[in-house]
């Protein structure tokens, strides 16, 4: 046995009558999509469902996996207490899952249980299934602010237990789409939201789930998304294998977005290695990319190497281009491991002798010391992507005005606080976006007034 089926579904907690109270008659087609879903499920008579949730605890650079022998919740919250769930989770499968050592390597395991009571994502999906099937036991996983891929592999983890416990196993991706589809939406409306939607259900009704990869966080972000990590789990239990897509529905009367997909397992098909396929293209980028890198990025890049494989500072190399060796300024290293920010350390204004010694210092510094995030280790040196921004002059500015997310980066200063934010970052496109983060890393509030500067920079790659 192993993995029988898979369910992409949303989590309204007013789709239960008793919280939405006659409001769940606008999703109707959902509520028909999730009726149908779950009588799937019931047909199947799954020993264990695999459910995934982003309301279960979730940690930066950790799958948290519930421990014990079962849970209980209700929809008190939602002013609907009487709604309850109670279940019994798989421990023999809990069990295998966290003793796989690539599971304890992503990490995940059953530590950090902060608040064992079931959450909404968990419940909404057992409020259908439970009409129509009660006799399996539970796996109950959170998400993580890992990397896509890494959410693709503990699904393939999740199969492969399932594979060698010999149980039949359906998995359930519970998550909403966009939370910013209208202007009297609870999130109000964003242009990329639509354009997720649009997207993401274009990709799950045709199972082509290596093309979950290629959403970029920024994006993601700014649609207000909230299942995509479970859906990449999901389609990580289904790696390998044929499946029967099928689209069951899709809405979004609230300004949120709603979708219900189900996916059959009916055999092997090994050329679905949406991860391996999408890692080989990384691999292969990343060396163009290298042969493509300047003075400054090398330098940075053999400094990193050299440290994080010795724990020694390199020193200053022969051949480098006049101006690094002569010119001081300030200079910031930035990491990047699978799209995401691995290491950023700067300085606003020179502290070395020269731009080369500038870079050396805080290579180390970004792959070693930024508190964000753990030391870089050595296997992972190959997976890095560098830049190198070397900053012009600082300039005193009276007004936001005078700003410009795309070229200016911005200091923001309320007496010893200081905060900094480069110009031209993914993500960031509006000056009141880069002035609030630039706040938030200084621990300015937003109700404080600061003095402003702006410079520029040379970005190196």
């Amino acid at each position: 046995m192993g993995i029988l089926a898979g369910f992409m579904v949303p989590h309204p907690p007013l789709i239960v009558p008793e919280v939405g109270r006659g409001q769940e008659k606008e999703i109707q087609r959902t509520i028909n999509a999730y009726q149908g879903a779950a009588r799937r499920i019931g047909s199947l008579q799954p020993e264990t469902i695999v459910l995934i949730s982003p309301h279960q605890v979730m940690y930066a650079d950790y799958f948290h996996i519930s421990p014990g022998k079962g849970a209980k919740g209700d929809f008190g919250q939602f002013r609907a207490g009487g709604v309850k769930t109670e279940v019994s989770y798989d421990t023999e499968f809990v069990k295998a899952l966290c003793r796989m050592e690539g599971v304890r390597k992503l990490p995940g395991g059953c530590e950090g249980e902060k608040d064992g009571r079931l959450d909404h994502g968990t419940m909404v999906p057992l409020y259908f299934v439970d009409k129509y099937w009660t006799q399996y036991r539970l796996v109950r996983i959170g998400l993580s602010g890992l990397s896509f891929a890494r959410h693709y592999e503990l699904g393939e983890y999740i199969s492969k237990a399932a594979r060698e416990l010999g149980r039949r196993t359906v998995v359930i991706a519970s998550g909403d789409l966009s939370h910013r589809l209208k202007e009297g939406g609870p999130y109000g409306y964003q242009k990329e939201g639509l354009d997720y939607d649009r997207r993401l259900m274009d990709v799950m009704e045709r199972a082509a789930f290596g093309e979950l990869f290629d959403f970029p966080e920024a994006f993601c972000e700014k649609a207000g998304e909230c299942g995509h990590r479970s859906f990449l789990i999901l389609a990580g239990t289904l790696d390998k294998k044929q499946v029967l897509a099928e689209r069951l529905s899709y809405e979004g009367p609230f300004g949120v977005g709603y979708g219900v997909c189900a996916y059959q397992v009916c055999g092997e098909e090994p050329q679905r290695n949406f991860r391996e396929q999408y890692e080989e293209m990384e691999r292969e980028r990343l060396l163009k990319q290298r042969e493509q890198e300047d003075a400054y990025v090398r330098l940075a890049r053999q400094t990193i190497e050299t440290f994080v494989r010795t724990g020694e500072k390199i020193k200053i190399p022969e051949g480098l281009p006049e101006e690094m060796a002569s010119r001081q300024a300030g200079v910031f290293v930035s990491i990047k491991k699978e799209g995401r920010l691995r290491g950023c350390i700067g300085t606003i204004m020179a502290t070395q002798p020269s731009l080369a010694r500038e870079i050396i210092d805080n290579a180390i510094s970004a792959s070693s010391r930024d508190n964000r995030f753990s030391p870089i280790e050595p296997e992972e040196l190959e997976l890095l992507s560098i830049s190198v921004d070397v900053l012009g002059e600082t300039e005193r500015i009276t007004s936001p005005r005078e700003l410009d997310a795309k070229r200016y980066g911005v200091i923001v200063t309320k007496g010893r606080r200081r905060g900094l934010l480069l110009p031209n970052l993914e993500g960031v496109d509006r000056v009141e976006d880069q002035i609030a983060i630039a706040r938030r890393k200084a621990g300015i509030r937003e109700e404080e007034e600061v003095a402003l500067e702006r410079f520029e920079v040379v970005r190196h790659y």
